[in-house]
């Protein structure tokens, strides 16, 4: 299938989410009369004075960081779930119900350079990243239900620092899309005794349309089903149930697959592409085969630097649709280089 309008207005199925994706290809070269307007890169310096995330730095309340050398986490000073929480009083109707949720919500700094982001990281730093990830992920699930890996790129995806950084929140009880991934895996390994995740990577290896990059460990693609522009989904090649299992083979060739991706989507339109990325694996520490570790990648730009794809209307209120074929989109990506970009670092 090609891009474009040759495609007609089709739904495509979803079977992680187990959910419908409307594709109305064309719908990018309608008049636009919206949002618009010229993006100016930032120039970030290697250290900040007024960033509280920077080695050094006093945080809210006066605590001051660690002159850290790699990657950092600490508890945040502002989190949405504490190990302490407790039921509040009962409810008085079943259809107002409550529950407690108990959890901890960490920063993860990826490096004390302030103008570095993941894009542009050296690669033995990157490859650090990875492994604060899996250490994080390690330790947290045997307290907790799930462990939530992710990060927030740009004010565009309200990120409230531009200091490289991402965030762990681990939680007692599954979130909902964790619910619904465990349930649509668990079916699929039931009915055909296959992971869905691996045998969908053996699909798109196969098709070849949506690969935007393949190395011998990770796969990159647009998903079939993507709901965001230039959304990618990262896999890797074999069955992997969490971020620790992770060798050291497949751990430095997902720091550079990482770089890789990330600079060609700020290539697309000449600036650090915002995001919002995080890791999905299985919950706990038992084995659980129907799962398969994977990386969502959601950027939401549509046109151009400034121009973002809004779920609003009928997205919001009936079905997500997406503008732009996930083929024409992998093919964008495929595309761009993968050096260093200068809009994303700081000269």
């Amino acid at each position: 299938m090609t891009g474009g309008e040759a495609q007609p207005p089709h739904r495509r199925f979803d079977p992680l989410a187990d959910e419908w994706v409307l594709v109305s290809a064309g719908r990018t070269r309608r008049p636009w009369r919206g949002e618009g307007g010229a993006a100016e890169p930032p120039r970030a310096p290697l250290r900040d004075p007024d960033c509280y995330l920077c080695p050094g730095a006093a945080r809210a309340g006066g605590t001051r960081n660690p002159e850290y050398d790699g990657p950092w986490v600490f508890a945040n000073d502002f989190p949405a779930l504490r190990p302490d929480a407790v039921n509040g009083q009962p409810s008085a109707h079943p259809l107002l119900r409550r529950d407690p949720q108990a959890g901890e919500c960490r920063v993860l700094c990826y490096a004390p350079r302030h103008d570095l982001t993941l894009a542009n990281l050296p690669l033995a730093d990157a490859r650090r990243v990875v492994d604060a990830w899996a250490g994080q992920v390690a330790e947290l699930s045997s307290r907790y239900a799930w462990v939530q890996v992710f990060e927030n790129r740009g004010e565009m995806m309200g990120a409230s620092n531009p200091h490289p950084h991402g965030q762990v929140w681990a939680s007692s009880t599954l979130p909902n899309t964790a619910v619904s991934e465990d349930r649509t895996q668990a079916a699929h390994l039931a009915q055909t005794g296959r992971s869905l995740l691996v045998a969908y990577a053996e699909v798109e290896t196969e098709a070849g349309e949506r690969v935007v990059l393949a190395t011998d460990h990770w796969l990159v693609v647009v998903p079939f089903w993507a709901r965001w522009p230039f959304e990618t989904m990262v896999l890797p090649r074999r069955a992997v149930q969490r971020l620790p299992d992770l060798t050291d083979a497949e751990r430095d060739d997902l720091a550079d697959v990482m770089g890789r991706l990330l600079r060609r989507c700020d290539h697309l339109f000449g600036v650090p592409f915002p995001y919002s990325m995080g890791w999905h694996g299985a919950s706990g520490t038992a084995d659980a085969p129907h799962w398969q570790l994977h990386l969502h990648v959601y950027p939401p730009l549509l046109r151009s630097a400034t121009v973002r794809k809004h779920m609003v209307g009928y997205e919001l209120l009936a079905n997500v649709q997406r503008d732009l074929p996930p083929e024409e989109a992998a093919g964008r990506l495929a595309a761009q280089p993968e050096q260093r970009s200068t809009a994303a670092v700081a000269s």
